[in-house]
């Protein structure tokens, strides 16, 4: 099954076409005219949509009021520079991650030089 994800609205548009050329399903949220809607929203409508959020809002890492097993994944960027540039590198940096890597049901949390991936059976 083809991975789908949700681009944040705090992130650039090009994370969305980048995650296409890779291979993948993406939309962002202003795509679908939800931009500044609640967290719990969000979260709500990708794990109805079994999309995998992307995001750098840090709120999401809070795995009690997010539980990774209850979503198709998260993935936080912690970038010390969110310009355009820095997102981008990054996202493309964990592109090859997605074949080795499941995203299911995990929280990942990306910085310049680690991800860290909290699964299901973390929380």
């Amino acid at each position: 099954m083809m991975m789908r994800f949700k681009v944040d609205e705090n992130l650039p548009s090009e994370t969305a076409l980048l995650l296409k050329q890779a291979g993948y399903d993406a939309v962002t949220v202003l795509e679908q005219r939800m931009q500044g809607v609640h967290d719990a929203v969000l979260i709500e409508v990708c794990r109805k949509e079994k999309r995998i959020l992307i995001t750098l809002d840090l709120d999401f890492a809070n795995i009690k009021m997010y539980p990774p097993k209850e979503y198709a994944g998260i993935i936080i960027l912690k970038l010390r520079t969110q310009s355009k540039h820095s997102v981008l590198r990054c996202v493309n940096s964990i592109l090859p991650l997605f074949g080795s890597e499941s995203i299911h049901e995990s929280l990942w949390i990306v910085d310049e030089s680690h991800v860290r991936i909290h699964n299901s059976e973390d929380a």
